[in-house]
């Protein structure tokens, strides 16, 4: 029996507004979670000479895992073999081989609402159960240890995810050793999406490795090294899955491409210039964060990390989906619907992604804050 899969309607948004310009419509991309920068410099000078040089093939760089199994050690002191690291075409193989490898079908598995969409998709299409938990500001937009602890029965797996889409909210270090304590003690396993590490605006983002070292670990080249396009990511299994996930990878996936591994692993050593990147979302998070409460709103998540703010905006609307779609015929401003990460309460937020220029990130306040207020006038009358 096939499972019903509901559709990411940011995609629609995105396809209007790519219809909007065509037209001829000034449009600000911020519906959908991809830095606006390219590749790294000297990722591009990389693939550009692997091109003239290497007619390239099915391939996993041994020298590509080797330099991300030390990343885990110079970021989080946590040593890893490189053979425990999986290269894959992108972050959603390595959350499919995850949930392969650790569940079976008809597995519970828990997961923060709002969360990602692919999440619940993801694991509807692999048959199993998401049992979505609802954290709100109360939570900090997070799942925690007692929420975990009180579940009955216990769910086989949890996903994480730390900072977080479509919130960047972060899971404190302390929360993640007692999530890790809790889920040692009932049996649960651990899936960590790490996507949005090396972007956060405070403490920086622990990986889960540090607190379970069974823990599955999901993470890409898309966000911090801005290589989304070129759909490279990774998954690092726990020892005794190494074998399982290889099968699987080779099976369903093959490998990933060879252009985007000879690329990696030069934008690896690029975080000076990546690390501007950071700064730049830094001054854009800063801008929407002064210009949020001029719009009328006040009730946001906490933007920890990532790239986003996740805003209620439920004072004008109970239909986040139609809402987007007037805001970007009105204003060429595309955004993403709560809808996608919460299809509960989600009918009320919206998601605003910083990943462009500070200039476009001026240009839509410019354009927004009239229209809200018209939109508040509008609903007060």
């Amino acid at each position: 029996m096939s499972a019903r899969i509901d559709p990411f309607h940011a995609i629609a948004i995105s396809g209007l507004a790519h219809r909007l310009k065509t037209e001829g419509r000034s449009v600000i991309h911020m519906e959908f979670g991809q830095p606006s920068t390219g590749a790294p410099a000297a990722a591009l000078a990389a693939a550009r000479r692997v091109l003239d040089s290497d007619p390239m093939g099915y391939w996993e760089s041994p020298t590509l895992k080797a330099r991300i199994a030390r990343h885990y050690e110079d970021a989080y002191g946590v040593g890893i073999a490189p053979g425990r690291i999986v290269l894959t075409c992108g972050a959603s193989p390595a959350l499919v081989l995850a949930l392969s490898l650790a569940f079976k079908p008809g597995d519970r598995v828990a997961l923060a609402r709002p969360g990602y969409v692919a999440y619940r998709n993801t694991l509807k299409a692999l048959h199993m159960t998401p049992v979505e938990l609802p954290c709100g500001p109360a939570e900090g937009f997070q799942l925690d240890a007692a929420r975990l602890a009180a579940l009955d029965p216990a769910p086989a797996g949890v996903i994480l995810a730390s900072p977080a889409n479509p919130t960047g909210s972060v899971i404190p270090a302390g929360e993640l050793q007692a999530i890790a304590q809790v889920c040692r003690e009932r049996g649960i396993r651990i899936i960590s999406d790490e996507i949005y590490h090396g972007l956060t605006y405070g403490e920086r983002a622990r990986s889960l490795l540090e607190f379970e070292p069974t823990a599955l670990i999901v993470n890409s080249f898309s966000k911090y090294y801005s290589m989304a396009g070129w759909r490279l990511g990774w998954l690092v299994a726990a020892p005794d899955d190494v074998e399982a996930a290889r099968a699987l990878m080779g099976a369903l996936f093959l490998t990933p491409p060879s252009l985007a591994q000879h690329a990696a692993l030069a934008a690896m050593d690029c975080r000076a210039e990546l690390d501007g990147h950071l700064e730049v979302y830094r001054r854009n998070r800063g801008l929407l964060l002064e210009a949020m409460p001029r719009f009328g709103l006040s009730a946001i998540a906490p933007p920890d990390g990532a790239f986003y703010i996740y805003a209620d905006v439920g004072h004008l609307t109970d239909d986040s989906l139609a809402f987007c779609e007037a805001l970007l015929r009105d204003t060429g401003v595309a955004t993403a619907p709560g809808v996608d990460f919460d299809p509960v309460e989600g009918r009320r937020f919206v998601r605003f992604s910083f990943a462009v220029s500070t200039r476009e990130v001026e240009e839509a306040i410019r354009r927004l804050e009239p229209w809200f207020a018209d939109r508040s006038a509008k609903r007060l009358s």
